[in-house]
């Protein structure tokens, strides 16, 4: 600590403190236009000058070096004089039409300006300069660099935030400007449309496109929030205009470094709310009458359903019922909904769509480290001196996450990178191990080889730490380089490259997704990961472990909190008897069911079968997310009674007898856990539109209609009674969270959360971590004359998931509103096929159409289809095959055959 005196006044500093960002957190009044707590101080603006006793000159406090017994002055004569002048610089050649200036009322030059020059006059007066033409041909931003004051805000934000350095700074002097590479329009340039420049930019020469004319900020309230889309969870300062009940704009959240790097957002993040008032929005609840949907009171639709669930228990038994759950809903409501399956019908038949991505992950964790989560935070990559990403896409699919990964490689860690596709992280490897797709097990088998022959296990940890490993290392000797080569289309010598960074590394940290999880091997492919970093010693210690990126906001809580089919809330087996008799405790039942039900995909199945008569849908999409969907699309015809809850109509809303109007995520309260264990808020920003109501309401609702008794008055009840159940929630509070989410496990109201997992014994019943030998098989469809080409599907930056938000959102949906099948550039030439041409793309299940994509990004062989395009349903090809272990369908790969349809034009 120094001790600093400040206006006469002592104060104690931590050192490496920045000067600016105390005296703000302090309540002083410092003017400032170029500083922001995210990024690097530069002293660009020189508003924020101080007096400093025995220095000449004033300086700035954003850019200050601190030194003990400093004395400071934050206001005099002098300094008073030295912000008009700079501030008057600024505005002589600013344009003087704030009037019409979208940012009026939001601009900190402004702010200033008002302060400084009550007159309105500033020292020099106006110059109103224009130079630069507007970029509008962002389908997201317009850059007026008339209005630029040179803060090299948008510079440092692109630079150091985003890693892709759209802006430099060019030209010198009052001649300076942030320029684009050969100052090209925005679309022309490789921005990837996050708006973080936009956030922070201090005036209007960058500005938002949906905000432009739909601000009027002395109007707007601000409401914190956590981002409804992918499982980084990042947290979000939202604007709502409540007269209109409308989102005016979004910006990362300053307050929460640890997520989302105090400013960060993706471009879905950032713009993708303009769903929330489409007129699609399903707004009253709906019943089917003679095939049609008509509306009708809440009363008289749960009145229905509750009969219908009834009248079916009582006819064929609690397990002729199935519940799917939702990764987009929060903890309070996914809790609920297994509440009514096990406490109110008497059925474990409940899941949600972690089945589809990270079952495995759940599977393969609990087996080999005793918890099925990601180990340590996301921050903490920045501590790896080698990071492995395996199976992800991490800067589309996790985009603010990604941005995480290449700041750490530009500050100097070792990029591992295993992916049949060129991601673009794989321009930052030290390594690209270009395998082929679904033999990522064999890699992490012939990395432990390695490690064995070379003597680079951590044979400490093994011994205190693990059992089972002998049987491991018998497995894997046969794992040469040469042999694995054989199987995965690599290099030796890659592999023994790869394997030697990853083990003589102090930390290196493994991240993966569904590239890893979604395989009939998926369990066996994470039990393979944890095996390497048991043998490494890597994990339980910063910089390291095993985590796995979630792609859905809670698909980690819905998790949690009792969506799957073998275990109670807090990961508690249903098969206990002990663990059973405590529900049964808590929710006034008795005889709750003692074994595990159908997964989401054995749902299917049995409705074919005839075995599930009712299904109840909560916030999913299976017509378009489950394997083989000509197989959804008859289970659901099969039913004798189907209702579903959701915002918009969809392709599996069509096949229902009733439709429950939800609230999206803007309209409610409540939690969702992040992909690093995070419990946070969700705040209700926008009242639910039309005569929708929060999913919460309408499950309490229905509880009562069902007969079983539910008073809850608003979530933060239902979270209590969570934290009563489940240990790892126990210390998770609405007061505990209001700030900053907690990490699980936290067990009590003074634990201050778990950032890594592991640390001193593992989350088994003996403490110990265990090693389990796995083989590699190859997967269950492979190419063949008939089905020449690997299919493998995936998402894309601009869209999510079923598209049932995004393609909603004027902007993303403009900028990729079609299918894209990506193909290599050999397989193109000898299908005679161009970029642009449509193509069908035909497999043992189904056919689909779409555009052409020649693309280097896609290996000789391989085929790319995201899974968002209900006119082009990548999931009506993928095989419907399951991993004994997790029952995770198999959708990164299947055989296929492409023919050309039409040439483009």
């Amino acid at each position: 600590m120094l001790s600093i005196e400040i206006d006469g006044k002592n104060y104690q500093i931590p050192q490496g403190k920045n000067l600016l960002e105390f005296l703000l957190e302090n309540g002083f009044d410092i003017p400032h236009l170029c500083y922001h707590p995210a990024l690097k101080s530069i002293g660009a603006c020189r508003m924020c000058v101080v007096e400093v006793e025995g220095s000449k000159n004033l300086v700035t406090s954003c850019t200050a070096e601190l030194k003990d017994g400093m004395k400071i002055k934050t206001n005099s004569p002098l300094i008073d004089e030295a912000r008009k002048v700079n501030l008057s610089l600024i505005l002589k050649e600013h344009p003087d039409d704030c009037m019409t200036c979208d940012q009026n009322g939001n601009c900190s030059l402004q702010d200033l300006a008002y302060e400084y020059f009550s007159s309105g006059k500033p020292l020099f007066g106006y110059l109103q300069k224009k130079r630069y033409e507007v970029d509008d041909s962002s389908e997201f931003l317009v850059r007026d660099l008339n209005k630029c004051i040179r803060c090299q805000l948008c510079v440092r934000v692109c630079d150091e935030i985003e890693g892709m350095s759209i802006y430099s700074m060019v030209e010198r002097g009052h001649e300076s400007y942030p320029s684009t590479f050969m100052d090209l329009p925005l679309a022309k340039t490789d921005c990837v449309s996050c708006g973080q420049c936009a956030t922070v930019c201090p005036t209007g020469a960058i500005v938002e496109k949906p905000s432009i004319g739909k601000a009027r900020w002395n109007a707007v309230e601000k409401v914190k929030t956590t981002c409804l889309y992918c499982g980084v969870g990042c947290q979000i300062d939202v604007y709502v205009d409540p007269k209109r009940n409308d989102i005016v704009r979004v910006d990362g959240s300053v307050e929460n470094k640890e997520v989302n790097d105090a400013v960060a957002t993706c471009v879905k993040g950032k713009f993708g709310y303009g769903f929330v008032n489409h007129p699609d929005r399903i707004k009253d609840p709906l019943m089917k009458v003679n095939g049609n949907f008509q509306t009708v009171s809440w009363d008289e639709a749960l009145d229905y359903t509750a009969k219908k669930l009834i009248d079916i228990k009582e006819k064929y038994g609690p397990d002729s019922i199935a519940f799917l759950s939702s990764a987009r809903c929060t903890n309070e409501e996914n809790y609920l909904l297994q509440k009514i399956a096990r406490a109110v019908i008497g059925t474990n038949n409940i899941d949600h769509c972690a089945r589809l991505c990270h079952a495995s992950t759940v599977a393969g964790l609990n087996m080999t480290f005793g918890a099925g989560a990601m180990t340590n935070s996301m921050e903490d990559i920045e501590n790896a001196e080698v990071i492995v990403v395996t199976g992800t896409n991490t800067t589309e699919n996790h985009p603010v996450y990604g941005s995480r990964v290449k700041k750490a490689v530009r500050n100097g860690a070792k990029l591992i990178v295993i992916d049949p596709r060129k991601i673009e992280l794989a321009n930052y490897a030290t390594v690209w191990l270009r395998n082929l797709p679904g033999t990522d097990l064999a890699i992490f088998n012939g990395f432990l080889n390695i490690m064995i022959e070379e003597k680079l296990l951590d044979e400490k940890f093994i011994s205190e730490r693990t059992e089972g490993f002998e049987d491991v290392k018998n497995a894997v000797m046969k794992y040469t380089p040469e042999y694995v080569s054989k199987i995965t289309g690599v290099e030796s010598s890659k592999i023994r490259i790869a394997a030697e960074l990853y083990a003589k590394a102090e930390s290196a940290s493994i991240l993966y997704a569904m590239g890893i999880t979604q395989h009939v091997s998926g369990t066996k492919n994470v039990i393979s990961i944890a095996n390497l970093a048991m043998a490494s010693g890597k994990i339980g210690k910063p910089g390291s472990g095993v985590n796995p990126l979630r792609g859905q906001s809670n698909v980690q809580g819905a998790g949690d909190v009792g969506c799957l089919p073998n275990v109670f809330p807090g990961n508690q087996s249903v098969l206990s008897e002990d663990v059973r008799k405590k529900f049964e405790r808590a929710w006034e039942v008795s005889n709750l069911p003692d074994k595990p039900g159908l997964t989401s995909v054995e749902m299917f199945n049995a409705m074919i079968d005839g075995k599930i008569k009712a299904l109840f849908v909560m916030g999913e999409n299976p017509v378009m997310s489950h394997p083989d969907s000509c197989h959804a699309r008859r289970a659901l015809e099969s039913l004798e009674f189907f209702a579903d809850m959701d915002i918009f109509p969809n392709d599996t809303t069509k096949y229902a007898d009733v439709i429950l109007a939800a609230s999206s995520g803007f309209e409610k309260d409540g939690t969702f856990t992040n992909t690093e264990r995070r419990v946070q808020r969700v705040r209700r920003v926008l009242k639910p539109i039309g005569n929708s109501q929060p999913d919460w309401i309408i499950l309490k609702a229905l509880m009562n209609k069902l007969g079983y008794k539910a008073d809850y008055r608003d979530p933060s009840e239902i979270m209590e009674e969570i934290a009563s159940v489940s240990p790892i929630y126990a210390g998770i509070s609405y007061d505990r969270i209001e700030k900053q989410g907690i990490q699980w496990p936290c067990t009590s109201e003074t634990h201050q959360g778990t950032d890594i997992l592991h640390k001193e014994k593992f989350s088994t019943s003996n403490g110990l971590g265990k090693f389990i030998p796995v083989e590699f098989t190859e997967p269950p469809e492979l190419p063949d004359e008939t089905y020449p080409f690997y299919l493998s599907t995936g998402r894309i930056l601009y869209q999510y998931h079923t598209g049932t938000m995004t393609r909603r959102v004027k902007e993303l949906e403009d900028t990729r509103p079609k299918v894209e099948i990506e193909i290599n550039p050999e397989d193109a030439e000898q299908l005679g096929i161009v970029s642009g041409d449509v193509v069908r793309v035909t497999s043992r299940r189904g056919s689909i159409e779409g555009q052409v994509k020649v693309t280097e990004r896609s290996q000789k062989g391989l085929i790319f289809i995201p899974f968002h395009y209900a006119e082009a349903p990548a999931n009506i090809l993928t095989l419907a095959a399951l991993d004994p272990i997790a029952k995770i369908p198999t959708f990164k790969v299947s055989a296929v055959k492409v023919e050309k349809v039409r040439s483009v034009g």
